[in-house]
């Protein structure tokens, strides 16, 4: 007959005998609010250094690196200012003054300096905008896409009329000016552009006698918009005036008018090429400075609270005129 099982009070409270299981360390872990606080915490970053990975990379060596090409471009530089190639020595005082001047630059952005000065904003700006022109530049157009981009736009293109004519003057600081431009005109009217009759009516002029195929802005720029609006509304081959510039009156014999036209695309097929570009890189900057300042919040006070009457523009000190980027 086999012995009957014994078992104590405490067996009957141990686990083997109970079906119950001891907690594991692990598992007293998991329940620590400490290790929940520090696992989100490593998560969190390891999303940030994800979507950000240069922030991790931090230069703990301060070294500077200077590779052939480097050394290729400081003796390009030397070369550009007319001298012989470098020697050793001047080579190497070349790399002194490039390796002072990154040293110089890294503990100056180290302390801030950089920050709230106008000259590098604006010279950080123009890269931006160097960089945009870079990248539009790389678009290359078909003919197809220009031509069809020129039927859009061809009135950009349109050329200005143009005048060939010649005139008589009549000076302002002579008596009687007018009067004299209105005789002349009597003596004159139908007869050809060179009649004998022209000779010692009119006063010497300090410019030309005669301009072929002028635009209504450069006849303007020599006579003045009055001149120039009333010029164009004369008829070619016959004296007719007077008109009044600046200068005085004038007697005027349109030899030919060529009416505004718009070139065929061929014509001008070089300088659509380029305002197509120009318009390409102005719709990139707009795009990407939208983009960019979607992320900021501006916060300007009412232009109206600022009292801008008392103001004065400021004096330049003397000595301190350090030009600003172009």
């Amino acid at each position: 007959m086999s012995e009957p099982l014994r078992y104590s009070p405490e067996d009957a409270a141990s686990p083997r005998v109970s079906g119950e299981k001891r907690p594991s360390r692990i598992r007293r872990w998991l329940r620590e609010p400490l290790f929940h606080f520090l696992f989100a915490g490593a998560l969190l970053f390891g999303v940030y250094q994800i979507l950000n990975p240069a922030s991790g990379q931090i230069d703990r060596t301060n070294q500077i690196m200077l590779t052939e090409d480097d050394l290729r471009q400081l003796a390009v530089s030397w070369l550009a200012q007319g001298r012989p190639p470098p020697s050793t020595a001047e080579m190497r005082q070349l790399v002194d003054e490039r390796v002072s001047e990154e040293i110089l630059s890294r503990e100056a952005v180290a302390l801030g300096l950089d920050k709230d000065d106008e000259i590098i904003k604006r010279r950080l700006v123009q890269k931006m905008n160097f960089l945009a022109q870079d990248i539009a530049a790389l678009q290359v157009p078909s003919d197809d896409e220009l031509a069809k981009w020129y039927a859009q736009n061809a009135d950009r293109f349109a050329l200005p009329p143009r005048a060939t004519f010649r005139h008589l003057y009549f000076a302002l600081d002579r008596a009687g000016a007018r009067e004299r431009s209105d005789a002349a005109l009597a003596r004159i009217a139908g007869k050809a552009a060179n009649t004998p009759e022209l000779a010692g009516l009119a006063d010497p002029f300090m410019f030309q006698d005669y301009y072929a195929e002028r635009t209504p802005e450069q006849v303007a720029r020599e006579f003045g918009p009055p001149f120039a609006n009333a010029l164009f509304q004369l008829k070619p081959g016959t004296w007719q005036g007077p008109i009044q510039s600046g200068y005085g009156w004038h007697l005027v014999f349109i030899d030919a008018i060529e009416p505004r036209r718009v070139p065929t695309f061929e014509e001008v097929k070089s300088d659509v090429k380029t305002a197509w570009l120009d318009q390409k890189q102005s719709e990139l900057k707009r795009t990407t400075f939208d983009a960019l300042r979607a992320h900021y919040t501006v916060v300007v006070p009412p232009l109206e609270s600022v009292d801008l009457r008392s103001l004065r523009a400021p004096q330049t000190p003397v000595g301190s005129m350090e030009p600003a980027p172009e």
